[in-house]
């Protein structure tokens, strides 16, 4: 790494439900930024799009209460170019340049962060980005399309069955038939708990499907898995390394999203697990396998269940995991001996690792 510091792009907020969330991890990430290595370029994405520059400090109202957490609008707008090997932020009001800045760090959860959308920009932008790639990041996002590969790939997940928008009528009968209750509805492309419920009869199915579908386009109903309910972390490109195990025993009927983001009460987290070093090492295995088999790089949580007849069942890969001062990611890694500042910095080296493995790849015939 140069002697210079580097120019990190955070960007957070989004056009998505996750939006409050992401704003919490963001305070969380920049926290931790090395001053001595990076130098922070704070942009907030407002729920219409629109990039906000907060210069040198996270502009947020409520910043204290993560249910009415917010952007503060009253920054300047700004724009990314690309332009070659220029990278610039540009001012639009002014078309003023701001410079250059020299990789990107999306804290985006949901729909136009981590489904490959802020990816893409990166790419045609020339600039390094966190995380996943644009192709990992959609099939990460895309339950359906997921669980899917999983399958083929001999992966155990629940079974589920695919509904669509423009379906007439949904298939009650051969949900009820096939999985019985209770079932788990999901949009296909939202994390964080959004849209998610789980139903014990058809009156609740039926409003389940329908809350979901205010979300997403698609979504998904899941037989429901007897199990714990197991995550752990990944960090690396070539080389994976896996985190220690961690439980989430939830007060409630599922993991929700007011016990992720804004009730630490709402589930105990076990940190780590109470599981033999055997099932730990076949959990870490069959991460690092989810992890390769959907072309992961930099970081990923993978969620699944430990059921009583010994078997992992993968509830789903998050490609850009939340990373609030309670969520499981960097909470796993701590554990592991990896504080938030070495981790953030580890993530932000593996972007430009990757990025120049990427460069020397031939453009000519």
């Amino acid at each position: 790494m140069s002697s210079h510091k580097i120019k990190v792009a955070v960007v957070f907020g989004g056009r998505s439900a996750e939006h409050e969330v992401s704003l919490q991890s963001a305070q969380n990430v920049i926290n931790s930024l090395d001053p001595e290595k990076f130098e922070p370029v704070l942009i907030g994405i407002d729920r219409e799009g629109r990039w906000f520059l907060n210069e040198q400090s996270i502009q947020l109202l409520n910043a204290d209460n993560p249910s009415d957490i917010a952007l503060n609008l009253s920054a300047p707008q700004v724009g990314l170019i690309p332009n070659g090997p220029e990278r610039r932020l540009v001012r639009i009001d002014s078309q003023e340049s701001l410079g250059q800045v020299d990789v990107i760090f999306p804290v985006l959860h949901g729909p136009y962060g981590e489904d490959g959308s802020i990816q893409g920009l990166a790419k045609m932008a020339n600039l390094p980005c966190v995380g996943a790639d644009v192709t990992a990041s959609a099939l990460g996002m895309d339950k359906d399309i997921m669980k899917r590969l999983l399958r083929d790939a001999g992966i155990l997940n629940a079974e589920f069955i695919t509904l669509y928008h423009w379906q007439s009528e949904w298939p009650l009968e051969q949900i009820e038939t096939e999985f019985g209750y209770p079932v788990f509805i999901k949009p296909a492309n939202m994390g964080s708990s959004v849209g998610v419920s789980r139903a014990k009869n058809r009156e609740q199915l039926n409003q389940a499907i329908r809350h979901a579908f205010k979300y997403d386009q698609k979504v998904l109903v899941e037989k429901a898995v007897k199990g714990r309910e197991l995550e752990i972390s990944l960090l690396g490109n070539d080389e994976i390394m896996a985190s220690c195990v961690g439980e989430i025993i939830a007060a409630d009927q599922f993991y929700s999203y007011e016990s992720k983001y804004i009730d630490a009460d709402a589930a105990e987290l076990k940190i780590p697990a109470e599981i033999s070093a055997q099932q730990t090492a076949r959990i870490q295995q069959t991460a690092i396998e989810v992890y390769r088999l959907l072309g992961c790089s930099g970081l990923a949580r993978v969620d699944m269940f430990l059921t009583p007849e010994d078997e992992i069942f993968i509830n789903e890969i998050n490609t850009l995991p939340g990373f609030t001062n309670i969520s499981m990611y960097p909470k796993l890694w701590e554990h592991s001996g990896i504080p938030q500042q070495q981790l953030v910095t580890r993530l932000i080296e593996l972007a430009l690792e990757r990025f120049d493995q990427k460069r020397h790849l031939s453009t000519n015939r």
